[in-house]
């Protein structure tokens, strides 16, 4: 495909031309509290605007006359074959977004041939969702009660042929979340939840006996620093996620892409990386792939589109993010994903823009009550 031409298999073509404008048809489609509850941070939102701000940073460095008559933008994801090296990310209350949740999701991904992980939060049966697509998937756990359940759940993802298992560990301590908090409002997925002791009192022994019971392959997600991606790798963890929950957790925390160049060098090529963390554009995965890491994954973007337009809408969202990312390897002198080097980066570049969880669609006007504010 040529960087001037959009892939057409979501049958949206003419309805939605650029990524911004799912932010406009999910808000129009997306009740309030929703609305705040997807587009928030955690407090005085800080960590979710350096999240934008340290991919902002980052300028690209193109290298010319190259040969890039045919540009491949696929990728593999543990080991899988994907047409892109971008994840749906777990997300908790899709429901609120679109009736179909996560298996209107897996069903998107699976017509696209993105990787997928599913929350544990999400109220449909895992197997019923993973059956929905045939791409790689993952099942990502939130600790809510003693090692047999954590078994139980390990169980059923292998019975569902999960092609790895993800513990989140960056909420030990659930966060406050401010909009939420004025607008008075219960997460679906928080009404009645018990076992949170569980969670907060996950620590490297729980990895260490996973490893040791388990034969499919361990997700750390939540992962910020070198000496915890040094432990990681020291219990033998498959792949170590860097996120932040998208801001959603510690306040004044670093943005992902400035937490990610230690982690790369603490794991040292012993396990896959992925990172998160306000991805919006085909340039931000071009920098991200050219530091090393295995995947990027995405969260409020894909729910845009799943508010917006269902599974075409998000099938219509990884078409014009493909687009992105063909036109920006192409500028670039790169005519793969293997092609790119940090040498492809500049960093330390002042911000053009102030950021926010909108500031990567510049065209969005967000004085406009159809958009809502920042």
């Amino acid at each position: 495909m040529s960087s001037e031409t959009v892939a057409n298999e979501s049958g949206l073509a003419g309805a939605f031309e650029t990524i911004h404008e799912f932010v406009k048809g999910a808000k129009m489609r997306t009740h309030p509290d929703a609305w705040d509850y997807l587009t928030g941070g955690t407090e005085t939102e800080t960590t979710l605007k350096r999240n934008r701000g340290s991919l902002d940073r980052i300028a690209l460095r193109p290298r010319v006359l190259r040969d890039v008559s045919k540009i491949d933008a696929s990728s593999t994801f543990l080991g899988k074959p994907v047409r892109l090296p971008v994840m749906v990310a777990p997300v908790g209350s899709l429901q609120s977004f679109n009736e179909g949740a996560g298996k209107t999701v897996a069903e998107a991904c699976g017509q696209f041939g993105a990787p997928m992980m599913l929350s544990s939060v999400s109220k449909q049966p895992l197997k019923e969702v993973a059956d929905q697509t045939g791409s790689p998937f993952i099942y990502q756990l939130y600790v809510r009660g003693d090692d047999a359940f954590v078994d139980n759940a390990v169980d059923l993802a292998v019975e569902a042929n999960c092609d790895a298992f993800c513990l989140t560990v960056d909420t030990a301590v659930y966060s406050r979340r401010e909009r939420d908090i004025a607008r008075r409002y219960q997460k679906p997925w928080r009404t009645g939840v018990t076992g949170v002791e569980y969670q907060a009192a996950l620590s490297w022994k729980d990895v260490e006996r996973f490893k040791a019971k388990h034969a499919i392959p361990l997700v750390l997600k939540g992962i910020a620093t070198a000496e915890d991606a040094r432990i990681a790798v020291e219990h033998g963890v498959e792949v170590v996620y860097v996120s932040n929950h998208g801001g959603r957790q510690l306040d004044h925390g670093r943005g992902s892409m400035d937490a990610l160049p230690e982690v790369l060098d603490a794991v040292g090529g012993k396990a896959k990386v992925i990172v998160d963390g306000s991805f919006c554009r085909g340039t931000d995965v071009v920098k991200a792939m050219a530091m090393g890491v295995e995947a990027v994954g995405i969260g409020r973007l894909y729910c845009y589109a799943l508010a917006a337009a269902g599974a075409p809408g998000i099938v219509r969202l990884f078409e014009l993010l493909e687009n992105e990312i063909i036109s920006a390897l192409g500028l670039a002198g790169a005519a793969s994903f293997k092609d790119l080097t940090p040498a492809h980066l500049h960093f330390g570049e002042p911000l053009v823009t102030e950021p926010h969880v909108f500031s990567a669609f510049p065209l969005l006007n967000l004085d406009d009550p159809g958009y809502g504010g920042r």
